[in-house]
């Protein structure tokens, strides 16, 4: 066995199915470079690494790092609920939001977020997830109940004289007719080299509309993990951006089924690689019913050393007739020792439907980078104008305060990367 494999499971305080689950995750191991969903991210390094649990009582933190970020807030540091910076004063009657830990020490209705289990070997995070989980976020919005303020949650991570693991699991669940605002911040606090392996399950019942952003600034030496699982019934929406500006190794797993007529998804995000960055994200989107919809717009940037590796896989089952699916991945390649490896993945198994998907790799239109020059601009200016216009593309779907938020973080993350 590793020693990841090992410190994780000496992590371990539990009994009986949780006990199982973590055996037969043990039993199969990491997955290799046969492994196809595996075999452009290497998990060699990774597992000859040791990570300690994280303590109960999260550390300080810096409350600069929360300026620009309002109530209401659930903010966790290190894996563990911070209730002095957490504030959800605000939220309407009908929305429930409680950590993870309280859930399960209440009723069962917190085991039940943990009841999914995974059994196929590549999930192998997912699966030691289901064993260790002892934290994240519950959040149920009741039928007809519409939230007008986005809800904040914010993931910090601050450097200490340990390299620690923690493993969240989340259920967010709207209601028939419900309507929300997530921004989810994993952020940083010093360089710190922990792990962060975290599940979500997104339940979207008839016409509830969920917006939600993500942005993931990590150490530049942390490891995270994230995994999505987004189910869609009829007439619900479910509109998510992503940025990936941070981590020494970032992989972001987003599987949606969209289960009920009429569902749609739009779900657009931006891969940032700079420096010896590993960004990994692998797109899943099943359609199941009738008229569906899906828009999913991605943009890579690879400088330096990192590598950038995006699937986005569409598909369209049998039956699910009336489907419009679109996927476009446009990459910028900023460096000879930079690499992107980008795999867009289309099966139809339906009639009568529009599907397109197509990636490209390359770098700074010429044309632009001469008209630019024409007008005056020294080249690196030129450069970094067009880089980051570029980036700032899938942001276009977000409403206009959160967009100048998260594109000031892109901005930041692009200047600090020598892109922009």
């Amino acid at each position: 066995m590793s020693a990841l494999l090992d410190s994780l499971a000496a992590t371990f305080c539990g009994s009986g199915t949780r006990r199982d689950v973590l055996d037969a995750a043990l039993r199969d191991g990491l997955p290799g470079p046969r492994s196809e969903a595996w075999k452009y991210t290497s998990l060699r390094q990774l597992e000859r690494r040791s990570f300690a649990a994280a303590p109960l009582a999260p550390p300080a933190l810096d409350v600069a790092l929360l300026d620009d970020i309002p109530s209401p807030r659930l903010v966790f540091v290190n894996g563990r609920l911070h209730d002095g910076l957490s504030n959800t004063h605000g939220l309407p009657a009908g929305v429930q939001l409680e950590p993870l830990s309280a859930a399960l020490a209440a009723d069962e209705a917190g085991a039940r977020v943990l009841a999914r289990r995974y059994e196929r070997a590549d999930e192998i995070f997912a699966r030691l997830n289901a064993a260790l989980a002892d934290e994240g976020v519950v959040l149920r919005v009741d039928e007809g109940v519409q939230v007008d303020v986005p809800l904040q949650l914010v993931f910090a991570s601050v450097a200490t004289g340990s390299d620690l693991a923690w493993h969240h699991r989340s259920l967010i669940e709207l209601r028939a007719g419900a309507s929300l605002g997530i921004v989810e911040h994993h952020l940083q606090a010093g360089d710190g080299a922990h792990l962060d392996n975290s599940v979500v399950h997104v339940h979207l019942a008839r016409e509830a509309v969920l917006k939600h952003a993500r942005l993931q600034a990590g150490s530049t030496r942390q490891t995270s993990f994230l995994r999505t699982d987004a189910v869609l019934a009829r007439d619900a929406q479910y509109h998510r951006v992503d940025l990936e500006l941070g981590a020494a190794l970032s992989r972001h797993e987003l599987n949606v089924r969209l289960e009920g007529d009429n569902a749609q998804l739009t779900a657009n995000g931006v891969l940032l690689g700079t420096g010896r960055r590993h960004v990994d994200t692998r797109l899943g989107i099943e359609h199941i019913a009738r008229d569906t919809r899906c828009e999913l717009l991605w943009r890579g940037v690879a400088a330096n050393r990192s590598r950038v590796v995006f699937h986005g896989g569409i598909h369209i089952r049998e039956g699910a007739d009336g489907t419009d699916a679109n996927l476009s991945n446009k990459n910028l390649l900023l460096s000879a020792d930079a690499e992107i490896d980008t795999q867009p993945t289309l099966v139809i198994d339906a009639e009568e439907v529009k599907a397109a998907h197509g990636a490209t790799v390359g770098q700074l239109d010429a044309n632009a980078l001469f008209y630019l020059r024409s007008r005056g601009l020294p080249q690196e200016q030129a450069q970094a104008l067009l880089s980051a216009a570029f980036c700032h593309e899938p942001l276009k779907i977000l409403p206009d305060a959160l967009r100048e938020q998260l594109g000031r973080r892109l901005d930041r993350a692009l200047s600090e990367a020598g892109v922009a």
